[in-house]
């Protein structure tokens, strides 16, 4: 005994020896994870500290030598030559703007905002060119001279460039630096252009820096791709003649300004690694860009006002602010690229961020109306007689939606970053609520319809120890085990993805945890992915009522859903739907899809199936043959207490939950006629009998199922009465 006691003790240490080296890995691991996720930073602040050193001494560099060639001064900086085909070739597509009188025309003084338009395409390359007959053919065939083709193939690259028909364009435009020598009629300008093809081609984003006169409405600059340094310096080579020196004297302060704002980053440690890394060079087209503002029908005074108001609100009446509308020229050299802009319409900062805040004002009422209506359907269907009419999947897929729209709220308050931050945060807000509250629905559905959908299987009894004929007995001596002399070697267990795989098989927090990661990491790919954006708004919308119909028309019963909730949800969905997808001016820009429309009667289509539904039965458009549903019988033929004679009163049983008896009035049925109708009315449904054989009043069951669906006895699902 004391042998068996010891090699006992011994197999246990052991067992216990290896649990213990099992459970210390995955800490350890995880630790491993977690310092490396602390600590690994690439060296990306490191390099965008050098980064900005690098870039202030290169900006030190190019004033001293702007400031010397300006000076007259020996310097390495050339200015490149006027060449005489630009001016003629813009002049082609565009017409640059003249002074005008102050008192019935003038232009904008400020273009801040946004700007988006048309383009069309032209190849300009000498191949291309000769075949054509434009009026402008001279001056492009003048312009593309001495123009090396090798290298222009190499600059294309592999985007397709023909099929660009969209121009999205934000500007900054600083007003004019109040220094000596330095015109005020001459403004700086920068921003990005995104270059926008048919779904699916991507945008090709470009940086943009210019000059803007005020007086005449005209802007020149040069647009880069990302990666490639815009040299302002070269602007006066791009401007009219005669402003020339004007513009090289508003480049000098604009230099100095921007190595000032660099030097307060570094000593502030401000480091923007994003930024700072730039990115690859996606191609070598770089353009030169005209554009003219056309002019308003207001007089400068008024123009004045209208900017002073929209700068600093206060609330006093204005006349109506004529739209901004531009057309402009891109040409490239380098790739034998032209592109002419048209119908160009923009959007002052201003404008845009108080649209973004009406947006969001309407948004929330929105939401507070479906957090209402989302209230109050809870509060009907708590019961698990509710909750067992309703489908899951109906919300848990506006649950799925509230949370893309949560978060793509909150991206888009982020992206503001602004005034209208706040006001974003509000329908975001509402948003996640609703998705809490919705998610939190689905899981107690499911809860309630889990024993309702399981299949319940017979419990076996426990099997007997004799089994097979064989019967152990003490009396048989059992074998006695040699004690190892040396250590048991240790056996190679299960690979890491096993134990992980075992793990989630038998984890079942593991499981939620890792889908939670699932459905985070989509959330996040439909927000960044406009594709996949309108392919989830579609699936999703397709699907807010359609599991519901399916449903009632499975189970036999109509839905649980308020008329109030199903109007009313379905009104607030769809507007964002037809904001978005239908209107052409919205916050987003989305181009509108004609598409939607038929989304939104389909949408309509499943509500109204869903209220006829309740109204002319579940299967109501489904043909008889189809429409018959397996529905349990809880009344079932019993054996009559009438025909015993000695106890003709006898009961059926005890109900468990009354503890009443149960009564069945067979031999007593009677049989009436009303309105010309045989109806037989006798005691069959004063006792309900369960799948599990156990016996109920029927109005206790009923009562009792309004509160849980399983059998008060033996605690089996119970399907509905």
């Amino acid at each position: 005994m004391e042998r068996d006691d010891g090699n006992a003790n011994t197999a246990a240490d052991v067992r216990m020896q290896q649990q213990q080296q099992r459970s210390s890995i995955p800490s350890t691991l995880f630790i491993i994870f977690m310092l490396f996720m602390f600590t690994n930073h690439s060296g990306d602040e490191f390099l965008a500290r050098n980064h900005y050193q690098d870039a202030l001494q290169s900006m030190n560099y190019q004033l001293s030598n702007f400031t010397a060639w300006m000076n007259g001064e020996t310097s390495n900086f050339t200015m490149p030559d006027r060449q005489p085909a630009i001016t003629p070739l813009a002049q082609s597509f565009m017409n640059f703007g003249a002074r005008l009188n102050p008192l019935h025309a003038s232009y904008f003084p400020n273009t801040t905002g946004f700007i988006r338009g048309d383009l069309d395409f032209y190849n300009i390359t000498p191949s291309s060119l000769d075949p054509t007959s434009f009026s402008w053919k001279p001056y492009a065939q003048s312009y593309m001279s001495d123009t090396n083709m090798t290298e222009l193939v190499g600059n294309l690259g592999s985007w397709n460039w023909s099929a660009v028909d969209k121009l999205s364009w934000s500007v900054i435009d600083r007003a004019p630096i109040n220094a000596d020598d330095v015109s005020e009629r001459i403004a700086m300008i920068h921003g990005r252009i995104d270059l926008t093809g048919p779904t699916g081609t991507g945008d090709m984003k470009l940086e943009f820096e210019g000059v803007h006169f005020l007086p005449n409405g005209s802007v020149y600059g040069f647009a880069e791709p990302d990666g490639r340094h815009v040299d302002i310096r070269y602007l006066p080579a791009i401007v009219p003649e005669s402003a020339q020196n004007e513009t090289a004297h508003t480049i000098k302060p604009e230099l100095l300004s921007r190595i000032n704002k660099v030097k307060e980053m570094v000593d502030a440690g401000i480091i923007d690694q994003e930024s700072s890394g730039g990115s690859d060079i996606q191609n070598g087209c770089g353009f030169l860009v005209y554009a003219q503002i056309e002019p308003s029908k207001i007089s400068g005074d008024v123009m004045h006002d209208l900017e002073d108001e929209l700068q600093k609100p206060t609330g006093k009446w204005m006349a109506d602010r004529p739209p901004l509308r531009m057309n402009g020229v891109l040409m490239s050299r380098e790739c034998g690229l032209l592109y002419r802009l048209h119908d160009a319409e923009g959007l002052r900062s201003q404008s845009f961020f108080r649209k973004v805040t009406s947006y969001a004002s309407i948004s929330a009422i929105f939401y507070l109306i479906l957090l209402a209506l989302l209230c109050r359907q809870i509060d009907r269907t708590h019961s698990p007689a509710g909750l067992s009419r309703v489908s899951l999947w109906t919300f848990l897929t506006q649950a799925i939606v509230d949370a893309v729209a949560f978060a793509g709220h909150i991206t888009f308050a982020i992206l503001a970053n602004g005034r209208p931050s706040m006001s974003l945060v509000a329908p975001a807000f509402l948003a996640c609520i609703l998705f809490a509250l919705e998610a939190q629905h689905a899981i107690l559905i499911k809860q309630v319809q889990a024993p309702e959908d399981a299949v319940s299987s017979p419990t076996r009894p426990p099997q007997s120890p004799a089994q097979g004929g064989t019967t152990p007995t003490a009396d048989i001596p059992q074998p006695q085990l040699p004690l190892p002399t040396t250590a048991p070697t240790r056996s190679t267990g299960p690979s890491f993805v096993r134990l992980v795989i075992r793990h989630l098989l038998s984890d079942p927090q593991a499981r939620i945890w890792l889908g939670t990661f699932f459905f985070f990491t989509f959330i996040i790919r439909v927000i960044v992915s406009p594709s996949l954006t309108l392919f989830f708004v579609a699936s999703m919308y397709s699907m807010f009522w359609l599991p519901q119909i399916i449903r009632s028309v499975k189970r036999g019963r109509s839905s649980a859903l308020s008329t109030e909730y199903l109007v009313g949800t379905s009104i607030c969905r769809l507007y964002f739907v037809l904001y978005f997808l239908t209107c052409p001016k919205n916050v987003l820009d989305v181009e509108p899809r004609r598409w939607a429309y038929y989304l939104c009667a389909f949408f309509l289509l499943q509500v109204v199936v869903v209220l006829l539904q309740q109204q002319l039965g579940p299967a109501f458009f489904l043909p008889k043959r189809f429409a018959t549903t397996q529905i349990y019988n809880y009344h079932p033929p019993l054996p009559s207490s009438a025909s015993d004679p000695e106890s003709p009163d006898q009961p059926l049983g005890d109900c468990s939950i009354c503890m009443e008896p149960i009564h069945a009035d067979d031999p007593k049925q009677l049989q009436q006629v009303a309105s010309g109708l045989l109806q037989k009315v006798g005691g069959r449904k004063n006792y309900s009998l369960a799948p599990c054989h156990h016996l109920f009043h029927t109005d206790c069951l009923e009562k009792w199922l309004a509160i849980k669906n399983i059998c008060p006895q033996c605690r089996r699902p119970l399907p509905p009465l």
